[in-house]
């Protein structure tokens, strides 16, 4: 007698199966579906159609994005093909299938939407007594862009292609007309001809964006240079090197990718490879829950610059917190003093300890001698942390916002954006860190 449990794939089911029955009642899909509800119609880009075949719920499109990336599934045509094969997805579809040019456009277009169901999920985590907004951490990471390094080019490279490519351009424009004239085939040249006029559009488009850079850097030092000049024209005697006003021309070092003209490249640290990735920023509760309450996405490797708009876009949402734990790349004076006229106590490192284990494997490194520290808010800040108690929080940073980007690189898998753009791309991780809040509130809802 056979001690197997009997199955038949060919058996059909009699009534359609409740697809709810099929998951656990703690399932992160439940939760999802809830708070999705909470998001308000008008927050949804809703093309108007006059006929034709009706448009999926933008409720369903946007717990559908949430749940897949909250699962590690982040291409379009993977989530299409997840509605057939995976029951969660199956269910948070109401076993529909929107093809991937639906998922796709939802994703580029609703940014509104997506911000508005971060904040709801935070609002819903803040109700429940998961979120206690006092002390945050902050910490950037970089992630890849859709783009490759190697159609990345400097200024003065892409000035020299240009001149090369007209000087190409003339030749098959001459050998066109030639063709033209002797009665021959005429395909060849042309689709040749389109190619480098193609190539050419990209490289003028490249090197206006940079021109416009540069001038628009040009413009915001000229106050600065102004002051300096005002004041080095003040001086009597040995006045020294005059002050040098801001040059409007990209230097020739400057880059720029044909693929993605936001994205820029870099690197973690000195011991990595360069990479055309964006600069991800984070802030996440150190208060025992892990979640992140806001973000933000930069084209810079330098994390200071965003510090105080990172921080401050809170406060329209959840609200500002009460302290703001930051590693020494954020140590800027007047971003501390931004935040505390906002009643914000930044904690930020100044300098940085190199560890070392007992028997490296590699070689000591040079005895430096440590950087001289002047500027008096930084003597103040470096005083403060070394006291127990401002040290003691500092601690909270490194085991709370850390771990949030190794969960959301290692377990969820998100480690290159598939949108291009800055704009697009602070979308899609906004809906990263939806996801990767659902998943975690889901988590502490079961334990």
């Amino acid at each position: 007698m056979s001690s197997f449990i009997p199955f038949d794939r060919s058996q059909p089911y009699l009534l359609p199966p409740d697809l709810k029955s099929w998951l656990p009642a703690d399932d992160m899909a439940h939760f999802i579906v809830a708070a999705v509800e909470r998001v308000p119609m008008t927050a949804f880009c809703v093309p108007v159609r006059t006929g034709g075949k009706a448009q999926y719920h933008p409720r369903l499109m946007l717990a559908l994005l949430i749940f897949s990336y909250a699962n590690g599934i982040f291409s379009s045509r993977r989530i299409e093909r997840a509605t057939y094969r995976d029951i969660g997805v199956r269910f948070v579809a109401a076993n529909l299938h929107p093809d991937h040019d639906t998922i796709a456009a939802f994703r580029r277009t609703n940014r509104t939407a997506i911000e508005a169901a971060f904040a709801q999920v935070l609002l819903l985590a803040r109700e429940t007594g998961l979120l206690r907004l006092g002390v945050v951490s902050i910490d950037g990471t970089k992630i890849d862009a859709d783009a490759s390094k190697y159609r990345s080019l400097r200024y003065d490279r892409i000035r020299a292609l240009r001149e090369q490519l007209g000087v190409d351009i003339a030749k098959l424009m001459e050998q066109a007309e030639h063709a033209d004239a002797t009665d021959s085939d005429p395909q060849a040249l042309p689709e040749e001809l389109a190619r480098r006029e193609t190539l050419k559009a990209k490289l003028d488009e490249a090197c206006a964006r940079l021109e416009a850079d540069a001038k628009a850097q040009a413009e915001a030092a000229r106050p600065a240079y102004e002051k300096k000049k005002a004041v080095y024209d003040a001086k009597t005697g040995r006045r020294g090197r005059a002050p040098k006003p801001p040059d409007d021309e990209p230097p020739p070092e400057r880059q720029i990718s044909l693929t993605d003209p936001d994205s820029r490249l870099m690197r973690r640290s000195d011991a990595h490879e360069f990479r055309q990735a964006y600069n991800a920023q984070a802030v996440v509760c150190a208060e025992g829950s892990q979640l992140i309450v806001t973000t933000g996405v930069v084209a810079t490797s330098a994390d200071a610059p965003s510090f105080t708009s990172t921080v401050l876009s809170m406060e329209n949402t959840i609200g500002l917190p009460k302290t703001v734990l930051a590693d020494t790349g954020y140590a800027n004076g007047q971003a501390v003093r931004d935040l505390r006229k906002k009643g914000i106590d930044p904690l930020v490192a100044i300098g940085r300890l190199r560890a070392r284990r007992p028997y490296d494997f590699r070689p000591p490194p040079e005895n430096k001698e440590p950087r001289r520290i002047t500027e008096p808010w930084r003597l103040a800040m470096k005083d403060r942390l070394e006291t127990t108690e401002a040290g003691d929080v500092y601690r909270l940073r490194k085991q709370t916002v850390e771990p949030v980007f190794g969960i959301i690189k290692s377990i969820m898998g998100f480690r290159r954006f598939s949108l291009r753009s800055l704009a697009k791309v602070t979308t899609e991780w906004t809906l990263v860190a939806l996801a990767y809040n659902c998943k975690r509130m889901a988590r502490l809802h079961a334990a």
